[in-house]
Order: C-alpha cells, then structure tokens, then sequence
C-alpha cells in the first residue's frame, strides 16, 4: 500500500464534496488508482495525466466531474511509492492544482 500525505488545500476541498463523492473518490482510490500504482500503468478509465500549467503534478478522474490532483514525493518507506494529494474536487481545480 502506498504512503501518502495530503496538503492543507486537498483538506479543505474534501470538506467540500458530499459523503456520496467523498466514497466514491476512496473507492476508486482503493480499487483502481492503487493497483495501477503498483504496476506503473493506469488504467484508461483513471485518465491519470500530466496536468500541463504544473509540471511534475498529475491529474486523476474519480467520476465524470470529479477531479483530483497529485504528486509523487519522497518515499517515505522504502520501495513503496509516497503520493501528495494536492487538490480535489471538480474540473475547475485544474485552474490550480
């Protein structure tokens, strides 16, 4: 399983999704994004991609306008991938991430 940390802004954007989006972001964390960061590749449906105005940050679809930003950081065990959610929430958090 991989570590992660999540920044002050993803916090305060999760706040703002209703229980329902808030289960579906862990699910599809916990059955596709997961798994896929295991192997390296990432499923189509995940449309996992680099977000172009931030380089190094990526971009993950959790439901059709549902959106959430992330990074890969330090490991924080070794061998295990470390992720820093950095923002969620719908399409219009691209214009920040």
């Amino acid at each position: 399983m991989p570590t992660f940390e999540t920044l002050p802004r993803f916090t305060a954007d999760l706040q703002h999704l209703t229980p329902a989006q808030r289960r579906r972001f862990h699910r599809v964390v916990l059955d596709a994004f997961v798994p896929d960061l295991r192997t390296g590749l990432f499923r189509p449906g995940l449309r996992v991609k680099g977000v172009r105005i931030a380089p190094s940050v990526y971009e993950l679809t959790w439901a059709q306008n549902g959106r959430a930003t992330w990074q890969y950081g330090q490991e924080k065990i070794r061998g295990t991938r470390h992720i820093v959610w950095r923002r969620i929430g719908t399409h219009a958090i691209l214009t920040g991430p």
